[in-house]
């Protein structure tokens, strides 16, 4: 699924007020590399039970006379552990299980992203290094599980959907 097709039903309020879910929080990736507009790229959906995503500041630590040791924040890594249940068919999940997505180095396993709240359409947009972990875990009689980890790749922007907005290059 494509956002825009995703997003098809929904109509964010930037002044929503009140609780959200994780189901109001959209993961969608430009596998290809090449999307004209972020309603192209692939949503994280069909089988997927998970997308936790984290922040994790870095700091550099220094002492200074007559103050003693201060910590200076000077960045912010976001990343995404997704899971979910095998669903082969899943445009995202295929583009996210191909070959060169689960062996593929540096550069090549990089990839534009957006990450929204349905409810009021903001967010942030960057790129992520794409590391599959688990493309067919399970035990007899159960799901195929599948589990990727998405790590900022430089700093993330502020991101406001819009039907039509261009990709990142």
């Amino acid at each position: 699924m494509t956002v825009s097709e995703l997003m098809a039903g929904h109509t964010p309020k930037p002044d929503y007020a009140g609780l959200a879910t994780a189901d109001d929080y959209v993961l969608a990736v430009d596998f290809s590399g090449k999307a004209a507009s972020v309603d192209a790229y692939l949503v994280a959906i069909d089988g997927m039970t998970s997308h936790a995503a984290t922040l994790e500041g870095t700091t550099s630590d220094k002492a200074y006379l007559h103050r003693g040791a201060t910590s200076s924040k000077t960045g912010t890594k976001r990343t995404f552990a997704l899971a979910g249940d095998r669903y082969i068919g899943d445009a995202f999940q295929e583009a996210l299980l191909a070959h060169e997505m689960k062996f593929g180095k540096g550069a090549d396993v990089v990839r534009p992203y957006v990450y929204f709240c349905l409810l009021t359409g903001k967010g942030e947009q960057g790129k992520v290094t794409i590391q599959v972990g688990d493309d067919t875990g399970g035990n007899a009689d159960e799901s195929a599980t599948i589990s990727a980890t998405f790590t900022s790749f430089g700093e993330p922007t502020a991101y406001t959907y819009a039907a039509s907005a261009p990709a990142i290059e």
